[in-house]
């Protein structure tokens, strides 16, 4: 197999690669669906209104993962990696005020998240827990378009057929021109022993058969910006978490103890590992808050990697530039 580093590493917003991403993701998929036109219901008029069902997990902790406004939003045309996660609030707001969405190419459409988000708290779909369907229908109520999606963990997502086959939406295929594909670990060890070539290399050999080495560069250094302002933020930030559990942001606090200790002789010899928890968990609140972070290879795991760059860099001036020779 060949999985991107830009797969595991997905730029997006929390708090859940599987509850938040996922269906803002699917919901993409869905818009191209409608735009393409090609799986249309026979007979049916031209989009007037849309409306979603969450089932298993996306039902029972939907709200607490924000799983309708990932709908919401992407059902108005934003992706994970684009989104301003600023501007949400504010977005998701206007629409449930107006019961209105205009996604890009489709015009206005009727969408009150209120009634045409259903949160199924029956049984869960037989494929998988994290089940979300989509519908589309015409100004008499007739279907236009229906799919079922599955968010399958860190951010990918499936539709029924795709998981019933066995199939990837993504492309180009897993092992398309990669010279270092594997099936497991052991293959990837041995691959290196005989190619005397370090993981790194691999991968970026790898990499670059899809991309030029400039462009992979550039996507890495992104990465590492998204993880590196992620840590600044939640650094810098204090107060109560969202989701009505009144649960306290601690990095900042933790921070400031760690800055006022340096330079006196009341630095413990495990400073190091304070350090690399504060810098995790400074992510980690960021991503329950809702905001931009980096897959890790998931949301929830999302503050370790860089927690670790930014520990082990000496100076923050070339945290990027050792990250990215590390990760490439």
């Amino acid at each position: 197999m060949f999985l991107s580093i830009f797969e595991i590493f997905k730029i997006g917003i929390g708090p859940s690669s599987s509850h938040t991403m996922g269906p803002m993701v699917a919901a993409g998929r869905f818009l191209a669906d409608l735009a393409d036109g090609t799986n249309k219901v026979p007979g049916a008029g031209p989009v007037a209104r849309l409306d979603c069902r969450l089932h298993g997990s996306l039902a029972f902790t939907g709200k607490g993962h924000a799983t309708d406004r990932a709908v919401i939003l992407g059902l108005a045309g934003f992706l994970p990696d684009t989104l301003d996660p600023a501007r949400a609030g504010e977005i998701e707001a206007r629409i449930r005020q107006e019961g209105r969405i205009s996604p890009p190419g489709l015009g206005e459409l009727a969408f009150d998240p209120d009634r045409d988000i259903v949160f199924d708290y029956g049984p869960a779909l037989a494929l998988n827990a994290t089940a979300l369907v989509l519908s589309a229908h015409d100004a008499a109520g007739n279907l236009h378009l229906r799919e079922t999606y599955y968010s399958i963990g860190g951010g990918f997502v499936k539709t029924e057929a795709e998981l019933k086959a066995g199939d990837s939406p993504r492309a180009p295929g897993p092992n398309e021109g990669a010279p270092f594909a594997f099936a497991n670990a052991g293959e990837m060890l041995a691959m290196a022993a005989r190619s005397g070539l370090s993981v790194a290399a691999m991968k970026r050999a790898n990499e670059e058969t899809r991309m030029s080495r400039a462009e992979l560069d550039r996507g890495i250094d992104r990465i590492w910006a998204v993880m590196a302002d992620c840590i600044e933020r939640g650094l810098g930030q204090g107060g109560i978490l969202p989701g009505g559990l009144n649960v306290r942001r601690r990095a900042h606090a933790i921070h400031q103890q760690l800055l006022a200790e340096r330079g006196r002789n009341l630095q413990q010899p495990h400073v190091v590992n304070d350090w690399l928890a504060v810098t995790a968990m400074a992510v980690n609140e960021e991503n329950a808050a809702g905001g931009r972070v980096v897959t890790a290879p998931t949301n929830g795991a999302a503050g370790v990697f860089p927690a670790w760059c930014a520990t082990t860099s000496t100076r923050s001036s070339d945290r990027a530039g050792r990250a990215c020779a590390r990760c490439s």
